[in-house]
C-alpha cells in the first residue's frame, strides 16, 4: 500500500521535488508509489489537520467505516463528521466510495488512501 506524507514545505523546495520527479520520468525511472500533500506554513496545516480530523484520520485508517458509524466511534454529529470527511477527501488523504445497501439505498464508505499516513514539520 502507498504511504502519503503531509508536510510544511517552503515553495522552492515543492518546485525542486517536482522538477527531480519529472527528470525521473524522463529517464523512464520508477516514480514512488507516495503522495505528498504540501503546506506552506505550519498554520495553514493546522488550520486543516485540526485534532478532530486527526482523531478521524486514526479512526478510519483502524476501521473503514460509514460516515454514520464514524460518528457513533467518534461520539460526534453525523453532520460534522461529513464535513471533516470533505476536507480530508479534497486533499487526498481519504477515500469516499457510495456502496448499494441490501433492498435500496446507498452508504459513503469511508477508506484511507495509503496504509501510512506521516506529518513532517520542521519548525
Amino acid at each position: 500500500m502507498r504511504k502519503t506524507e503531509i508536510r510544511v514545505e517552503r515553495v522552492d523546495a515543492f518546485f525542486e521535488r517536482g522538477r527531480k520527479l519529472a527528470r525521473a520520468a524522463d529517464r523512464g525511472d520508477a516514480i514512488p508509489s507516495s503522495v505528498v500533500v504540501a503546506f506552506e506554513d505550519v498554520e495553514s496545516l493546522l488550520h486543516i489537520l485540526t485534532e478532530k480530523r486527526v482523531l478521524l484520520l486514526k479512526q478510519i485508517k483502524q476501521t473503514p467505516a460509514s460516515i454514520g458509524e464514524l460518528a457513533r466511534a467518534l461520539k460526534r454529529d453525523r453532520s460534522a463528521v461529513s464535513r471533516d470527511v470533505q476536507v480530508l477527501e479534497r486533499f487526498g488523504v481519504v477515500q469516499v466510495t457510495e456502496k448499494p445497501l441490501p433492498g435500496h439505498g446507498r452508504q459513503k464508505w469511508i477508506t484511507p488512501v495509503a496504509g501510512e499516513i506521516q506529518l513532517t514539520a520542521v519548525l
